[in-house]
């Protein structure tokens, strides 16, 4: 079925078959063969419907109508398998696709509503929306709506007027999506765009409204002091892009505006290859046969960063980092951000969920899709919806052994997270327990506020800041006195955490928000894998804790439990050369780990460390867990120590227990 309009541009028509992603395979398979299933036979919908089961990451290696093959390929219904296969979307002419709460969450990819739309999908109806997914699908002309009354109208034959597929959406969000997409927008609107003098605002300030104020842009339709809930545009410092990113972006750019693009201050673009350094061992590539797809990605983002003369960081592979004489710095994007590049007070974008990791330093840092970015790469603007904030409160110190990977778990597994109260929110962390941790330990819970559902995360600067700065740049950065919330600002919510209670944590396999203390799993569980590593848990301090225990575990003979695979995979260069100044390497090897190079890998399922089959259990310090995530097993989340000592112990055990086992 193709998709007719009706004889008023101002409203839309959909084929009135809808699929529904729901808990049922069996309502699933119906309504893809084009059944009219009625909503309440649908529910209960599938909820949390994440951008990895939308375009699992094997399919993020085409950037072009190819992805129109693959929506939702790696979707499940419950427990169920995946009812949904290649090309079925175009073959069964699906407009319109209904979901539950949360749907898009997880990684920024915009691969995913623009697999959908080249699918054919035009509309999808949700309970709720993750912030990257929802402002992706607009900037590709993709509708997205709450209004469930949608459903019987559609499947009734009726025409939807545009004025109602986005009710309740901000003006530049309406502008966007009726102008077709985000860069036929700025080709419209966006040839004046001026820095907007901060306004004379008395009133009391979050450190995010402050930073934004600072950064903000007037255009011809969007204010130059916007309110939360407000569309606008804001410069950035830095914009950083990565290689599963650019060649999508160089495509959409060159087709728009021709060669050589004129790019908008490029001394500020950072280009990474950090994905893909060890894709001739991931599993799901090469038994994909997509080796050769992630090759020219990678040959269509150097040839970008080539012919514009942009700042680049890569990875070198294990016999490349052999030679290497230490002139090479590389890692996880977002991780060289803050090691490199973001100050605090500063605006950093990257296309990629985890952007917010920068948040720790005092800056204003997220992610965006590939549109975005593009768009941000010649005009310099960037897009937001401003967002509200929640005060987050960790009071209490934090005790000995538990980490900030342990807190957020915690934190995921509250009521008020889980039924989406932070989604687009931003978190402002604070109280004696932050005061207490280390920029790394920070940059824990900054990081995953895109598991939080959340716009980004950030943590006022103070000496700590200062210290890591010096210690860690070699910058001896100034204090500016507005650098923090002001007494008395705006939140939608406070959260108070009391640290000193929270006991070490694990999520169970699915979701990070299936968060429980360790001492609470039920019965033994087995594990075959256990990696430490990623952006979240590949830093310098992460790496201390692995090396506590393994350490002692050395010291007593002791090695990776029979049938488990222990890797450690550092995040940037800098954390693997203080392992080695420190000694660590003797404890690692000892206990029988293997050692990756600085990048992504297992957390993204594109490197050692993921599962190859469905009865693999790993015990993983990586962020997100959802299905899929890590290869076709489940994966438990836990902190560094946890990791570290269940590799020993052969399953999922405390530090704390470990010792007690030994004594």
């Amino acid at each position: 079925m193709t998709a007719t309009s009706t004889s008023s541009p101002q409203a839309l028509r959909f084929a009135p078959a809808i699929l529904f992603l729901s808990q049922s395979a069996d309502v699933v398979a119906r309504s893809l063969q084009g059944e009219q299933v009625a909503l309440d036979e649908a529910r209960p919908l599938r909820d949390d419907v994440s951008t990895d089961e939308i375009t699992p990451l094997p399919i993020l290696t085409h950037y072009d109508d190819k992805l129109g093959r693959y929506p939702y390929t790696g979707f499940r219904a419950g427990h169920d398998a995946m009812p949904i296969g290649t090309d079925a979307i175009r073959t069964h002419g699906v407009e319109v696709v209904v979901a539950g709460k949360r749907y898009g969450k997880g990684s920024s990819r915009e691969h995913s509503p623009a697999a959908e739309k080249l699918a054919g999908v035009r509309l999808v109806i949700a309970e709720s929306f993750e912030r990257i997914y929802r402002q992706n699908a607009d900037n590709i002309g993709l509708f997205t709506s709450t209004d469930f009354g949608l459903v019987d109208r559609i499947q009734a034959g009726e025409a939807i007027p545009l004025a109602d597929l986005v009710a309740g959406r901000d003006a530049l969000a309406t502008a966007i999506l009726c102008s077709g997409g985000l860069l036929r927008f700025g080709q419209r609107h966006m040839r004046d765009i001026t820095a907007a003098a901060e306004a004379d605002d008395t009133r009391p300030r979050t450190l995010f409204e402050k930073i934004v104020a600072r950064h903000a842009l007037a255009t011809d339709l969007t204010e130059a002091h916007p309110a939360p809930g407000d569309g606008a545009f804001v410069r950035a410092d830095w914009r950083f892009i990565h290689e599963y990113y650019t060649g999508m972006a160089a495509h959409m750019l060159h087709a728009t505006f021709g060669r050589p693009l004129v790019l908008h201050e490029p001394g500020s673009i950072i280009v990474f290859e950090d994905h893909t350094s060890y894709v001739e061992e991931s599993p799901a590539h090469v038994r994909g046969g997509l080796v050769p797809n992630v090759h020219r990605m990678v040959e269509a983002q150097r040839e970008f960063a080539a012919a514009y003369a942009l700042r680049s960081h890569r990875t070198l592979s294990e016999a490349e980092a052999a030679l290497d004489d230490g002139s090479n710095v590389a890692g996880i994007s977002h991780a060289m951000v803050a090691e490199h590049y973001a100050l605090p007070g500063q605006l950093v974008v990257g296309t990629d969920s985890h952007t917010p990791h920068s948040g720790a330093l005092g800056c204003v840092a997220f992610g965006v899709g590939t549109t975005d970015m593009a768009n941000a790469f010649v005009t310099g603007a960037v897009r937001l919806t401003v967002p509200q904030s929640l005060r987050i409160v960790l009071k209490g110190r934090v005790p000995a052994g538990l980490t900030a990977k342990d807190i957020v778990l915690h934190l995921l597994a509250q009521p008020f997270i889980r039924s989406g109260g932070g989604v687009g929110k931003v978190f402002e962390f604070c109280g004696e327990a932050i005061a207490g941790l280390s920029t790394d330990e920070r940059a824990t819970l900054t990081n995953m506020t895109a598991e939080l559902g959340g716009f980004t995360g950030i943590v006022a600067p103070d000496a700590e800041t200062v210290r890591f700065l010096r210690a860690r740049r070699g910058i001896d950065f100034a204090l500016e006195p507005w650098m923090h919330s002001d007494e008395g600002a705006d939140y939608a919510e406070t959260l108070v955490i009391d640290c000193a209670s929270v006991p070490p944590m694990v999520a169970r396999p699915g979701d990070p928000g299936n968060g429980l203390p360790l001492a609470e799993v039920q019965g033994p569980v087995r594990i075959d894998i256990a990696y430490g590593g990623s952006c979240t848990a590949g830093k310098r301090e992460n790496f201390d804790h692995y090396h506590a225990v393994l350490r002692w575990a050395a010291d007593r003979g002791l090695r990776v439990a029979p049938n488990v695979a222990l890797f450690l995979q550092f995040g940037t260069t800098a954390v693997r050369d203080h392992c080695i100044a420190q000694g660590y390497m003797d404890a690692f090897e000892k206990v029988g780990a293997r050692m990756l190079q600085p990048s992504c890998g297992a957390c993204g399922n594109c490197g050692p460390g993921g599962s190859t089959s469905k009865d693999q259990i790993t015990v993983s310090a990586i962020n997100r867990n959802f299905p899929g995530r890590g290869g076709p097993g489940q994966v438990w989340l836990a902190s560094p120590p946890t990791v570290a000592a269940s590799a020993i112990a052969g399953e999922l055990v405390s530090f704390e227990t470990l010792q007690q086992r030994h004594a």
